[in-house]
């Protein structure tokens, strides 16, 4: 873990996203090789994200059993294909990015929903649901970050965005929770090369 200012820096640009996760070695589908701690640190540290007025409008919800995952792609999939029906995509364009996404989600030993609270803002304007919105993103970035300090591997997906009725549907969750993102977790199985990044000069102006 890091001890200085180089370290943590160091830490935080090594953080990857993970597609491809070790299988579960255990013989129970109900059961995750990460274990329920490490998952719980994750979420407290989720939870110390800043957010607009100290409001805290994150939620979260974990899926690790295998039925409520099924659930959870059907529902994600199904939409996806309606969308993508309607841009005009070939049946196997379709059936190749379902498949895909179905298996992307059976494979992650641990998915983490991401979602809003939609009563936690202090007036319901535009600036207020962004400033919202903004904050759960923040606590997705300390999630992945609490991911990483556990040695696990995450991917931020955003697919809950384009199916959130149908989301909160698959896992019966609350009227007042928005879904924003879910996250898949475990063990990496693969660590992808750092992608390149933009020089400051071209994202960066001081005045």
């Amino acid at each position: 873990m890091p001890t200085n200012a180089d370290d943590l820096h160091a830490f935080l640009r090594t953080r990857r996203s993970i597609r491809r996760f070790k299988p579960n070695p255990s013989t129970s589908l109900r059961t995750s090789p990460v274990p329920a701690s490490a998952i719980e640190r994750i979420l407290t540290s989720a939870t110390f994200a800043p957010s607009a007025h100290n409001l805290q409008p994150w939620r979260f919800c974990v899926a690790t059993d295998s039925s409520v995952k099924t659930r959870l792609g059907q529902a994600l999939t199904s939409a996806m294909r309606a969308d993508m029906l309607s841009e005009g995509a070939s049946e196997s364009e379709i059936e190749k990015r379902v498949a895909n996404s179905i298996r992307r989600i059976n494979e992650a030993p641990v998915i983490i929903l991401l979602c809003r609270d939609t009563t936690a803002v202090r007036a319901e304007t535009p600036e207020e649901t962004i400033m919202a919105i903004q904050s759960v993103a923040a606590a997705g970035t300390y999630l992945l970050l609490a991911a990483h300090a556990e040695g696990l591997g995450g991917n931020w997906i955003c697919w809950p965005l384009y199916a959130q009725e149908e989301t909160r549907q698959a896992l019966e969750l609350p009227e007042t929770w928005e879904p924003q993102a879910m996250f898949l977790v475990g063990c990496a199985a693969e660590i992808p090369e750092a992608r390149e990044r933009k020089p400051l000069n071209e994202v960066v102006i001081r005045r």
